[in-house]
């Protein structure tokens, strides 16, 4: 008996330092594991990317010409598109269409022109209009769907991403290693994930912040707020690092900070939560969905408020061993579950046909 073919597109795993990159190892590991002999699955990949689900799957190699044409339109019975940048057009396939909305965050973001907040919204409406089935990655995404395109609302469901338990190997040393207890942070260096608030949260104390990521030019705006915080030596920007150095930084820090206001999901908190620790964060987007009650959020950026936040929050981590909370917390998240929902999901889509 023939299975009923899959494809999932993760053609924005071509870079492997960003999101996407875990985001699709991640789901498509599990996909396979999951998977069982249900479907035919078939994964839509750069030919250049550094990771090919160890010849567990079918590949389908992306090309140019497919946004024109795509050879195997009539081949699949559900077409996963599993970002909404998707390459690969909705229109360009004959199947059922899912497509994966991972953040609004450009409706967010207070310098974004307004022609180009419609302009975004116009081409992310259409692809909408062309899925069958559309999931978002947090309650915080859909509830953002909803409000722009009310039309969809009887598309959408949530499923959260998992999150990969970093092991640290043993007697590994980072390139940077801090010579007092520290605060970490990890992601790009943009002015909407907020790094730049950080420094203020190390006056009155000795610890060093260690800030891992791309940089941009805001890395400028954050020494300068180490700089009028006098903290400027305990403020260390190091760039973009290893798997082996971000678990080493997550096991040996004293607290994990996330002050975005601009975030789908919030995978670096999973992780740090992984490893027992407290997380601090901004109380906007996603990240109360993410954090949970082992969290302390951030309600607003004034300084003295959130100096009182981590001062308060790190006392009462301590005082009542909230680590195994906080590692509860983390396993609710993982990608097993993710990949079983998906799967669910595609049989949807066939049954509704």
């Amino acid at each position: 008996m023939r299975k009923p073919s899959v494809l999932v597109t993760f053609d924005s795993m071509k870079d492997a330092n960003c999101g996407y990159f875990s985001f699709g190892k991640g789901l498509g590991d599990a996909l396979i594991q999951q998977n069982k002999g249900k479907f035919k699955l078939n994964f839509y990949l750069f030919k250049q990317t550094q990771y090919l689900f160890n010849g567990l799957v079918d590949i389908l190699y992306l090309s140019k010409l497919d946004r024109l044409f795509f050879r195997k339109k009539n081949e699949f019975e559900v077409v996963h598109l599993s970002d909404q940048t998707c390459r690969l057009r909705p229109s360009k396939v004959n199947a059922k269409k899912i497509m994966t909305i991972h953040d609004m965050n450009k409706v967010h973001l207070k310098f974004s022109r307004p022609h180009r907040i419609q302009a975004y919204l116009k081409k992310l409406g259409k692809l909408i209009s062309q899925c069958d089935k559309v999931v978002c990655i947090s309650q915080f995404v859909a509830n953002d769907v909803k409000h722009y395109f009310p039309e969809a609302e009887d598309k959408i469901s949530v499923i959260y991403n998992g999150a990969d338990k970093l092991i640290p190997e043993e007697n590994h040393q980072p390139l940077f290693k801090p010579t007092k207890k520290f605060l970490f942070t990890i992601g790009l260096l943009s002015v909407q994930k907020g790094f730049h608030l950080l420094p203020a949260l190390l006056k009155d104390n000795d610890y060093e912040l260690i800030i891992a990521g791309k940089e941009t030019p805001h890395k400028q705006l954050i020494l300068e707020e180490a700089e009028k915080y006098n903290c400027l030596d305990r403020v260390h920007i190091i760039g973009q690092i290893s798997d082996e150095d971000k678990a080493w930084y997550y096991k040996n820090c004293s607290a994990f900070l996330f002050p975005s206001i601009a975030e789908g999901f919030g995978l670096p908190v999973i992780e740090a939560l992984h490893f027992g620790k407290p997380v601090f964060l901004s109380k906007f987007t996603s990240l109360p969905e993410v954090g949970g009650d082992a969290a302390y959020y951030f309600n607003s950026f004034e300084p003295e408020h959130m100096q009182e936040i981590f001062e308060k929050g790190m006392i009462d981590f301590i005082q009542n061993n909230h680590d195994k909370k906080a590692i509860a917390q983390a396993e609710k998240f993982s990608w097993g579950i993710a990949a079983a929902q998906y799967l669910d999901l595609y049989q949807k889509c066939l049954e509704e046909q």
